[in-house]
């Protein structure tokens, strides 16, 4: 077969696939309840993972803002962003989260870093 013609075959598919894949993930829709659900008994004000380490949950700009060592998202890549490798257990056993709770779904995860590879938007 000539190039041109598996070209016109595989293109389509590949379309498909980056297409099911590139739905926005809403920050208020999805990424926040997965947030509250696991992370915001510790991470609100007067809480101890937020006197800690200074992040907030309570809102899209106190998640931005980050910790008191600096941001936790890098918008646009999850891979560079320290939230990523805290939930999904990419870091040091004593500061990997959630801390005393069973750990967030991969599926969860996933969300949230397609959000933040996204762009972090405050949608």
């Amino acid at each position: 077969m000539s190039r041109h013609i598996i070209t016109l075959i595989v293109l389509p598919f590949i379309m498909m696939l980056t297409s099911s894949c590139s739905k926005e993930v809403s920050f208020a829709k999805d990424v926040q309840p997965i947030l509250q659900n696991n992370c915001a008994e510790c991470h609100v004000k007067g809480k101890k993972g937020q006197q800690e380490s200074g992040l907030s949950l309570e809102s899209y700009a106190e998640l931005m803002k980050g910790t008191k060592f600096g941001p936790v998202i890098v918008k646009g890549s999850s891979v560079s962003s320290t939230l990523s490798r805290l939930i999904g257990h990419k870091a040091d056993k004593s500061i990997n989260m959630p801390h005393d709770k069973q750990r967030i779904s991969i599926d969860e995860i996933e969300l949230i870093n397609t959000w933040i590879d996204q762009g972090a938007k405050n949608n």
